[in-house]
């Protein structure tokens, strides 16, 4: 989709590291942001939920905490830090690092308030923040914030027009279904005027997804890969709009191969797969540390590592 670069880039993921720290230590996690960023990290992600209730833990605790959290596979009891807020101060002691808000769990926030949120991360960081709204799957969350699980994608579609008129100018006026409002003025906004950088993703490019991305996206986030035909009906999608598929960011992953449920994976299988995922047009990596390593000190070593080997693999 975009052209090959140079290196690889890479995003720290600094959710669900409770291996590595605890969900109350917050600083540490700031810190290993700093540490990124002075290894050469291009971006930290931080995800998110509000609440957990049983389903969390529905399909069975995943068998190695170190592993991702997917649907249906961690303990109720996972902590989850406010993300926009733990950005925020990851913003303070950083410069360049790009901030990654993914996934924000916008159907559960009203539009008008998230954008306040949003914008002004935007303007504190001057223009990182990458934000990845999504519906999310917990049926047990919408209920505890009273939002009908069944309409969360409309409700995304409009937090989406709102805040594409928002970042544009004031007034602004919106009469939808779920949200209305007439002569809102909004200021500051954000960085940019038409809104910080936005990535969707989602296991497959179903025709919600494949219109938001058309609309408003900047990245493409899919969990896995995308299939030659799902590519080949972006970029035409992309296209009939008057766009280029190859502007769109592909981000990818490192997957780890843990040799049983108590350790860590070895880091150099999960990177070998990064070579042709540049081939296929993916640009940008996440990789979680705690699937790597259990020294909390060995952040901003394992960083350099990470570094070190993709050039390698790549020169």
């Amino acid at each position: 989709m975009t052209p090959t670069p140079r290196s690889p880039r890479f995003v720290l993921v600094l959710s669900e590291n409770w291996t590595l720290t605890t969900g109350r230590d917050l600083p540490t996690l700031v810190r290993w942001a700093r540490e990124a960023e002075d290894a050469g990290f291009d971006a930290v992600m931080v995800s998110e939920h509000i609440v957990l209730g049983p389903d969390a833990g529905a399909k069975g605790v995943m068998g190695n905490p170190r592993d991702y959290a997917y649907p249906g596979n961690q303990d109720p009891f996972t902590p989850w830090p406010g993300s926009l807020m733990l950005l925020g101060a990851i913003a303070s002691v950083t410069t360049r690092i790009r901030l990654a808000a993914a996934a924000v769990l916008a159907p559960l926030r009203h539009p008008l308030a998230l954008a306040r949120d949003i914008g002004t991360l935007d303007l504190l960081s001057e223009g990182r923040l990458v934000l990845q709204p999504t519906v999310s799957w917990s049926r047990d969350e919408y209920a505890a914030l009273g939002v009908p699980f069944g309409k969360r994608g409309a409700i995304l579609d409009e937090q989406l027009e709102i805040w594409d008129l928002l970042w544009r100018g004031s007034p602004v006026s919106y009469s939808g279904t779920h949200f209305s409002f007439e002569d809102v003025y909004f200021e500051p906004r954000a960085y940019r005027p038409d809104g910080p950088r936005m990535w969707f993703g989602g296991q497959h490019l179903h025709d919600r997804l494949l219109d938001r991305l058309v609309k408003y996206g900047h990245g493409f986030h899919p969990l896995g890969h995308p299939t030659p035909e799902e590519t080949d009906r972006l970029a035409a999608a992309m296209a009939a709009a008057g766009r280029d598929a190859a502007d769109l960011e592909m981000i990818g992953g490192c997957r780890p191969v843990f040799p049983d449920d108590d350790s860590v994976s070895p880091l150099e299988p999960a990177l070998e797969s990064i070579p042709s995922q540049l081939e296929q047009g993916f640009t940008t990596f996440c990789i979680k540390p705690s699937q790597f390593t259990d020294d909390p000190d060995g952040v901003g070593a394992f960083c350099r590592e990470v570094v070190r080997r993709a050039d390698a693999l790549v020169s």
